[in-house]
């Protein structure tokens, strides 16, 4: 039979105290697993009763009452083991440290808590014991702006906030609250307007109007994408970044980042929308690095695709999956249209020159020979392409080659190979492409390269290679052979798919229902409009969903020069992380730079410009002013701001309001990501004007409450839409506004009217999405990612070069000669 447990908490007048914090802890508990409490409050004290076993007659502190309520609850914690032993762990950390530091109001109560959540496993929709109790304690404080310099502890606080136990264990201890309200300032006409003291824990109240949110799988959904006929479905590729080298600012804006903005607007709209990626991982420039770094080609691959993932990952590239080509999918799909081909008649076999080292007895792959250009006489071009000039090349064609791995001068020698006739598919590829690029509205430099190829006449091509690396050529005879990177790297685009999904196929072989949009530099173009589509066409399965949209950049130059990662020029992805400016910032620099008609420049007094300038000026100023408006006026409600929403000089600003969002979702569609975000920065300012125009101070909130509630009103929907709009390129400081809003992700509309978030929806506290840069870090950034160059003769542009990449090669005493590399985009890959 079970006994009555009384459980004695003074009435906790203020948050911060002791008394506040254990009623908190048994309220949440209580909430989270589901126990039925009785409250009744006498007068100096509030007594929670409940029905215990007998053997917990006596229950006193709070963490205990929370461990007992996490077992005798209807939804129990229920854990056991390791789990328990390191949830109770936490408990005895937040009892013995976290708690007395929280009560010294130190600072260091929110550094440790950081350190301690970012390393943690914290459910939150299911708490622990020790969640509940890290969160009571940590609640006073973290509702404070100092939280926002702490990532870890800030994300998790948000999201607990938003969990329903948190909610019900909050309004239930505010019951258990007392709150004194502010005094109204001197010369007030009017009480209709009172502020109050935002000091109250808040029920976080959603008001919003139905089906304007972004539709997000729930959680234990699949959360595979999958196309739907009848409806717009998106296939979206960036070029498969070459696994060798750590990706530089000009390889992600050229391909990653940018399709990452146009698949983050895609979704926005609740288009069915799929990104995918993948490190293009065979070939000889595999090879060669794994020589270089003296391990396996497949530890090399496992090491860059990591690498590549994190950095990714840290700019906030949002794939559905980013793969590699190194799978079985790769050779099952590749060798399918390699068969298919050679059954249709457009493969053929021919023996071919090629340079054989006699001293270590191999064939030499285009990459492993170097030479002099017999273009421009550049004298360290490669075997397939000249560094100097660009051209492609045939390494027979240069004067005095040599053997990459031991500088030997090889022998010709022939060699039997598989070449794709592409000259037999050139008018289907013609007609297919100018189709293509006039529906799809491909980019100017695309339509340029590949009609430049299409003019000159397609040629057969060599799609069969002497290496090990790389997927079997699936005929007797080729044991030793594998298929050229020319050929299989954009097939990646499908395994990586297949990867994802066994129903690959209703993304690739659906041309009447997908639209595939390609992303990548322009030195990637012909792989994607010819040999790949040639190889679709030569199938003659006629379901391939084939390229509708190519955008393509040119290149982003680094302070008027090239990146080198050997000379230490320019930023690279890790580098970014290092600078502790946050990854929006780098997102919003690079997209509002990004090179679509022209090279453009990455220049760091630009950098610190629109930083300071845009985005906080701007963007930041107009979000944070108007929510600290309604914090401290509003005690974050909205007020009821219909009486005046209509008002007939708000119409001139909704009407320019929707003009830029018209022109900005005519940008996205054509994708002109560059036009569009300049888009989002005129309604962000047209946001300031509004206030600005409309004087929202104390003034207006005290003498016109019903037009100042009008302008709370249009400012904050307005800053639900900029959420939206701003989430293709700055995704992090979406979810920041939608936090300070407590609200949904909202998708992207055709048009806005300012009724999103209705009266009575609480708005949580301000917190600055950008912070200034200062301009002293300029000089300091440039000198650190400068590099050190040697000067060169003005009069010999060949010689700097030359004497440039020496000094850089140039071994010091005792050391080994290095094989020193510049990063570039090459290959089919990004």
């Amino acid at each position: 039979m079970a006994t009555s447990l009384k459980l004695d908490i003074p009435v906790p007048a203020e948050k911060g105290t002791v008394a506040f914090t254990a009623a908190l802890k048994v309220c949440l508990a209580a909430a989270a697993f589901e126990v039925q409490l009785q409250y009744s409050t006498a007068p100096g004290e509030s007594i929670v009763k409940l029905e215990a076993p007998k053997e917990h007659k006596s229950l006193i502190e709070a963490n205990a009452i929370v461990r007992y309520f996490a077992s005798v609850g209807s939804k129990p914690w229920g854990k056991t083991g390791e789990e328990l032993l390191k949830d109770n762990a936490l408990l005895e950390f937040e009892e013995s440290i976290l708690a007395s530091l929280v009560a010294k109001k130190s600072d260091e109560a929110l550094t440790i808590a950081e350190s301690t959540i970012a390393k943690a496993t914290l459910t939150t929709e299911v708490p622990s014991p020790a969640e509940i109790a890290f969160f009571a304690t940590l609640y006073d404080v973290a509702s404070t702006a100092k939280v926002d310099t702490y990532p870890a502890l800030s994300a998790w606080f948000v999201k607990v906030l938003n969990t329903q136990w948190a909610k019900s264990g909050i309004e239930k201890v505010a019951a258990l609250t007392t709150v004194k309200p502010t005094k109204i300032s001197k010369g007030a006409k009017k009480e209709s307007a009172t502020a109050v003291e935002d000091s109250t824990p808040r029920e976080m109240i959603q008001k919003l109007k139905p089906d304007v949110q972004m539709k997000i799988p729930k959680e234990g959904e699949d959360m595979r994408s999958l196309p739907v006929p009848g409806q717009k479905n998106i296939l979206i590729t960036s070029a498969l970044p070459y696994v060798n080298n750590v990706p530089h600012l000009g390889n992600i804006i050229g391909s990653v980042l940018s399709a990452d903005a146009f698949a983050r607007y895609c979704k926005a709209r609740n288009y069915n929308t799929l990104y995918i990626c993948g490190t293009d991982e065979y070939g000889t420039a595999t090879e060669t690095k794994a020589l270089e770094e003296g391990c396996t080609p497949r530890e090399l691959c496992d090491k860059y695709n990591a690498l590549h993932q994190g950095i990714y990952k840290w700019f906030d590239i949002g794939f559905d999956y980013f793969g590699r080509t190194t799978t079985e999918q790769q050779t099952v799909i590749s060798q399918d249209i390699f068969m298919k081909l050679k059954n249709n008649g457009f493969l053929v076999e021919e023996s071919m020159t090629q340079l054989y080292c006699e001293n270590h007895e191999r064939f030499l792959a285009d990459r492993f020979v170097e030479g002099t250009c017999p273009k421009c006489s550049y004298e360290d071009a490669r075997g397939d392409q000249c560094d100097g000039c660009g051209q492609l090349l045939d390494p027979l064609e240069l004067v005095n080659p040599r053997c990459k791995h031991d500088g030997n001068t090889p022998v010709q020698r022939d060699s039997r190979h598989i070449f794709l006739q592409l000259d037999k598919l050139e008018s289907e590829v013609k007609e297919w492409s100018a189709k293509s690029a006039e529906d799809g509205q491909w980019s100017k430099n695309g339509r340029v390269i590949t009609e430049s190829w299409l003019k000159e006449g397609l040629k057969q091509r060599c799609i069969t290679r002497d290496l090990s690396w790389g997927t079997p050529v699936p005929l007797p005879g080729y044991e030793k052979k594998v298929l050229y990177v020319w050929f299989d790297a954009c097939i990646g685009y499908v395994s990586i798919t297949a990867n994802y999904t066994k129903d690959w196929e209703k993304w690739w072989r659906a041309k009447d229902d997908v639209k595939l949009y390609q992303f990548m530099g322009k030195d990637n173009v012909p792989f994607h409009t010819v040999v790949f589509p040639a190889s679709q066409i030569g199938t003659r399965d006629n379901d391939w969903t084939m390229l509708h949209h190519l955008s393509t950049t040119e290149y982003l130059q680094y302070e008027g020069g090239k990146f080198s990662k050997s000379r230490g020029v320019g930023v690279f992805g890790n580098n970014a992380q290092d600078t502790g400016v946050p990854p929006s910032v780098w997102r919003y620099y690079l997209l509002s730079s990004r090179p679509e008609t022209g090279d453009t420049q990455f220049v760091w007094k630009d950098f610190v410009t629109k930083n300071n300038s845009e985005l906080l000026a701007n963007f930041g100023n107009f979000v944070n002013r108007i929510i600290k408006f309604v914090n401290a006026k509003y005690a974050g409600v909205i007020p009821d701001y219909t009486k005046a929403i209509n008002d007939p000089a708000f119409a001139p600003y909704k009407e320019q309001i929707n003009t830029l969002l018209a022109s900005y979702n005519e940008e996205m569609e054509a994708v002109h990501i560059r036009a569009a975000l300049e888009k989002v920065m005129l309604i962000s300012g047209e946001g300031n004007r509004f206030l600005q125009d409309n004087k929202l101070d104390n003034n207006l909130f005290n003498n016109f409450p019903d037009k100042a509630a009008a302008v709370v009103g249009y400012g904050l929907n307005l800053i639900y839409l900029l959420s939206a709009i701003a989430y293709p390129f700055m995704p992090a400081t979406s979810q920041a506004i939608c936090e300070q809003l407590n609200t949904p992700m909202r998708s992207i509309p055709n048009s806005w009217y300012p009724d999103d978030l209705l009266p009575g929806h609480v708005i949580g506290k301000a917190a600055y999405l950008f912070s200034r840069i200062d301009e002293k870090q300029e000089e300091e950034w440039k000198a650190r990612y400068g590099g050190k160059q040697e000067a060169a003769p003005v009069d010999d542009k060949k010689a700097k070069k030359k004497k440039a990449k020496k000094a850089a090669e140039k071994p010091k005493e005792g050391e080994a000669p290095k094989v020193v590399k510049e990063v570039e985009v090459r290959g089919p890959g990004a």
